[in-house]
């Protein structure tokens, strides 16, 4: 039985979400396990050495509403991927300029973290995996969107959306999207109004930490 209240940080919401992955996919050699910088990178660390799977990460980057940036009007990936949210635009228009001064600022950060987190590394190779994506949380989910559009491209076997939290109407959109295989959603509380609020500590994830746990 999971727990439907507060996680107590990532390293708790990492194992719970672990082991109901280990349920459905133990045995498998065809996973790629990536988390989204920065707090999706330990949870999916969990998961990793649960399955014995390799571990990486995908650069996503929220473009959030001037102004009120902790809400998503969308997300770029890599790959040159942006997807907009249809629904926070109609509900708070901002003018077409606007939009692409948030995105190109955060595509300036998403490729310094591409240097960042990956350095030598070789590049993804998704194709004919199954890839496991794991963040820490999902409110409107346009982070997620992006990565998953972003990775379809990139011809996996089977892509899984994973996280120990969400919005329940946000989870039962990636159940009915087309690109999306299977979804894990440990807990989808109501009201939701936003990821932190269902973590004791929600301290931000350091990019040294996420160096540590490539490593």
């Amino acid at each position: 039985m999971w727990r439907r209240d507060t996680f107590r940080d990532r390293d708790d919401a990492g194992r719970q979400l672990a082991a109901a992955l280990a349920e459905r996919l133990a045995g498998r050699d065809d996973l790629l396990i990536l988390g989204l910088p920065r707090g999706g990178v330990p949870i999916a660390a969990h998961a990793a050495r649960a399955l014995g799977a390799p571990l990486d990460v995908f650069i996503v980057r929220k473009l959030g509403v001037p102004g009120h940036e902790e809400l998503a009007m969308g997300a770029i990936a890599s790959g040159g991927v942006r997807v907009l949210n249809r629904e926070v635009l109609d509900s708070m228009p901002v003018p077409l300029r606007a939009i692409e001064e948030v995105a190109a600022r955060e595509q300036r950060e998403l490729e310094r973290r591409e240097r960042e987190y990956r350095g030598a590394r070789p590049p993804l190779d998704a194709r004919g995996r199954t890839v496991v994506i794991i963040d820490d949380g999902l409110a409107t989910g346009s982070t997620m969107r992006a990565a998953v559009r972003a990775l379809r491209a990139m011809e996996p076997r089977a892509v899984i959306v994973a996280v120990p939290v969400a919005a329940r109407e946000t989870c039962d959109e990636f159940r009915r999207d087309p690109d999306v295989d299977d979804i894990v959603c440990l807990s989808t509380p109501e009201p939701f109004q936003a990821v932190g609020l269902w973590y004791d500590d929600f301290t931000q994830t350091t990019d040294e930490e996420v160096h540590a746990l490539l490593r």
